[in-house]
């Protein structure tokens, strides 16, 4: 063989070294792109790099930058990827820190043992969650069986981000506030789910009531089993949003308190990664807790949607009567006087509506939304209802009638308490009116809805003469404290008046 003819051989040689280089490198690389994060602990690299590689590939000096750009990928692999801006992570990858084991557990019972039974369920729970679960490559690994896993930290309000891998026949969800569930299970019709909706995908809350929106999702979101998916969870009150690989799949849909319909989501709780039969991966854990102000915004909206209008200009009285004197528009707020009072109401009448605004309480602060008010008397007793505001959990009212809380029909319904935000903190409120039928949802969360024709028994057998008149005015019945109200708008659900 002439000199000539080797140099063409080593040219071929090299040039097939080459392609084995870029095909092995993009082989990886595609991999670490669509989610499936390189699976190589560190003690293994030299084995890889033996076993996938022949030797004479080090001759190629790409072939050697390639075998550092994948080990370099598989080092990155045990680190959770950088969240977006203000997100905090949840799952560093190389522990369970911030974590516990807990399985499906109402959490009023949890909150009525003793410390000390607390600690021993906690300690039971995690030797449980040791045998059950692992981390492996930066991914924590459930083999379907055991406690969930469960935040050391109760959520409100926040943004959830998660990434999660199924394989065949897989079953699992997501628990916020420590209420099941938004559902991930395997979509295929050979994996036996069919039969509950599992052919509509992934994100829906499938422990709602049947028949109720969100319990299956809007779209079909979900990636091949085998691949990772990634959620984004909103939850806002009783609220719940989920986004699914960038997909709306559930808009805002109450999430049904599962240990007790009757009753309102929790106002906080842990979220917990639900073990159900088969393995689950997650990975890529981060939070971001919404602010009452971000809460307030979102529930209501950049703008109020069409039919609202403003009954209050934020800068004087326009369009309201009553005892204004003992009153005053402090930044854009209406503010009763310290030891002044009275109703004030709109110079408009309404039958059905929709009022939406915000208030802050003071410590111990009293006042209330009068409904279709007659214009004169007290409106808790001469109109439809008196909606109580009032900072219900102050120690001055710890012996209160349940219908005096905050957000009750003043002496005939009481409404759910927890809701209110801390003492000093803007609260949003909407509350329905229509036909006999009262409904009040506080920072999110529907605290009151009742038919005051069915009312038959009343606080200290006072009557309340006014609770079947069909319209009235809309008016603040103040107590003598500074609470504050703002962003008042008003929507006819009718056009009678």
């Amino acid at each position: 063989m002439t000199a000539g003819s080797r140099h063409q051989v080593k040219l071929r040689r090299l040039k097939g070294e080459l392609q084995r280089g870029f095909t092995l490198l993009a082989s990886m690389a595609a991999d670490w792109y669509d989610g499936s994060r390189l699976k190589i602990a560190p003690s293994d690299r030299q084995t890889m790099t033996e076993a996938l590689l022949p030797k004479h590939i080090f001759r190629s000096t790409f072939a050697a930058l390639a075998i550092s750009f994948v080990l370099c990928l598989s080092a990155y692999a045990a680190e959770p990827a950088k969240p977006p801006e203000g997100f905090t992570v949840l799952f560093n990858g190389r522990d369970f820190s911030g974590w516990h084991g807990m399985g499906h557990f109402d959490l009023r019972k949890l909150a009525a043992l003793s410390d000390d039974e607390r600690a021993k369920k906690r300690a039971e729970d995690m030797q449980d969650l040791k045998q059950h679960w692992k981390i492996e490559n930066g991914e924590l690994v459930n083999d379907g069986k055991g406690v969930y896993m469960t935040t050391d930290k109760d959520y409100g309000d926040m943004e959830f981000l998660i990434e999660y891998k199924l394989i065949p026949k897989g079953d699992s969800g997501i628990y916020l506030r420590g209420t099941p569930q938004v559902q991930v299970w395997d979509f295929n019709e050979e994996a036996g789910y069919w039969k509950h909706g599992a052919d509509k995908g992934s994100g829906g809350l499938w422990n709602n009531s049947p028949e109720s929106p969100g319990k299956f999702p809007l779209v079909f979101a979900d990636r091949p089993i085998g691949f990772w998916n990634s959620f984004r969870i909103r939850q806002l009150g009783d609220k719940t949003t989920v986004w699914l690989n960038d997909k709306l799949v559930v808009d805002s849909v109450p999430l049904e308190n599962y240990y007790e319909k009757s009753q309102p989501l929790f106002a906080k709780g842990p979220i917990q990664l639900q073990t159900h039969g088969n393995e689950v991966r997650w990975r890529n854990i981060a939070i971001r807790e919404i602010s009452s102000h971000e809460a307030n915004a979102l529930l209501r909206g950049n703008n109020d949607p069409e039919g609202f209008v403003k009954v209050f200009n934020g800068q004087d009285f326009t369009g309201w009567t009553g005892p204004v004197e003992n009153y005053e528009v402090k930044d854009g707020s209406i503010v009763c006087k310290p030891g002044l009072g009275g109703t004030i109401h709109t110079k408009d009448e309404y039958d059905d509506f929709i009022v939406r605004l915000e208030f802050k309480l003071p410590p111990a602060g009293n006042n209330g939304l009068a409904i279709r008010y007659s214009g004169s008397g007290e409106p808790a007793y001469t109109g439809m209802c008196e909606l109580q505001v009032l900072d219900t959990e102050h120690p001055s009212y710890a012996k209160i009638d349940p219908r005096q809380a905050h957000g009750s029909a003043y002496g005939m319904v009481p409404a759910h308490r927890g809701y209110l935000r801390p003492t000093g903190q803007w609260n949003y409120e909407q509350a329905t009116v229509k036909g006999s039928k009262v409904k009040v949802e506080l920072n999110g969360v529907t605290i009151l809805d009742a038919d005051l024709a069915k009312v038959t028994e009343f606080m200290a057998n006072t009557p309340h003469p006014g609770k079947d008149r069909k319209s009235g005015y809309f008016g603040l019945a103040g107590h003598s404290d500074p609470v504050e109200f703002r962003n008042i708008a008003i929507k006819r659900l009718n056009s009678s008046k």
